[in-house]
């Protein structure tokens, strides 16, 4: 016959029961057991809670291992985790976006377009960049006057002049418009297309490319027509919506305007 002193195991213990931890949200109902106030979390203290009673009354416990009971049973109160640093948030140009920006005040250094569009293209992907250095974009109505243009202006050491002028490939006109410009404070660059429009990547506007136009024929009024889209500027308004951001755009668009951006706000000009 088996010995009952040998019934179980003399050396095994019994495991203490585990007390649940419970995140301590805003409006979580606990109790202290030791004063029997209860009340929905309202805040924190450093290593303490604080609760709020139906009446409105408010005291403040210490956080402490199954300290308090919820729905009746022992639980350790702990304080939810911070919440993770937001992440950076980019500008349609791709640039880190300055939280809480306010409008720097205009340099005199400036960036000149050829047209309006230009102006709101640049304006619609580059806005927040222009407006953290204090650049101002503006609408030339064409390049023909250009050489007087700057002239006028007047450039100097922190009075720069960056121009981004369509079309600027060897042997167009553009180019030709430009080359007898000689100033250390003037940056002139641009892009291969025949308008501003067409540095809107297709795939951006649901197009398979931009269509051919031919000679004689306003490039604008063309493409409207080639792709139904009534006239320019119900073509205009479809190209700014598609224009989102910097991805929306060609490569030598892109490239163009950051180098004027960084040629005005350079210190040592």
């Amino acid at each position: 016959m088996r010995s009952q002193d040998y019934g179980r195991d003399i050396l095994s213990a019994r495991q203490p029961k585990k007390i649940p931890e419970v995140v301590a949200e805003p409006g979580t109902v606990a109790e202290d057991p030791a004063s029997g106030f209860c009340g929905a979390v309202v805040g924190f203290e450093p290593g303490a809670v604080a609760l709020e009673d139906r009446h409105g009354r408010r005291r403040v416990f210490p956080l402490v291992p199954a300290g308090f009971l919820v729905d009746g049973a022992p639980v350790t109160l702990v304080r939810p985790a911070a919440p993770a640093p937001a992440a950076p948030t980019r500008s349609a140009s791709g640039s880190v976006r300055v939280r809480g920006l306010r409008a720097r005040t205009a340099r005199e250094s400036r960036i000149w377009v050829e047209g309006v569009h230009d102006a709101e293209l640049v304006e619609a992907v580059w806005g927040h960049d222009l407006r953290v250095e204090g650049v101002v974009v503006e609408p030339l109505s064409g390049i023909d006057h250009l050489a007087a243009r700057v002239a006028e202006f007047g450039t100097g050491p922190g009075r720069r002049l960056g121009v981004l002028v369509d079309h600027l490939v060897t042997g167009s006109k553009e180019s030709r418009l430009v080359a007898d410009l000689d100033d250390e404070q003037v940056m002139v660059t641009g892009h291969p297309y025949v308008d501003i429009w067409q540095a809107v990547r297709p795939s951006a506007l649901g197009i398979p490319a931009w269509p051919q136009v031919p000679r004689g024929v306003d490039w604008k009024t063309g493409v409207c027509a080639a792709l139904g889209w009534g006239d320019p500027a119900d073509g205009w308004r479809r190209v700014r919506a598609a224009a989102r951001g910097f991805r929306d755009l060609e490569p030598p668009l892109v490239g163009a305007v950051e180098r004027l951006i960084d040629f005005v706000t350079d210190p040592q000009g």
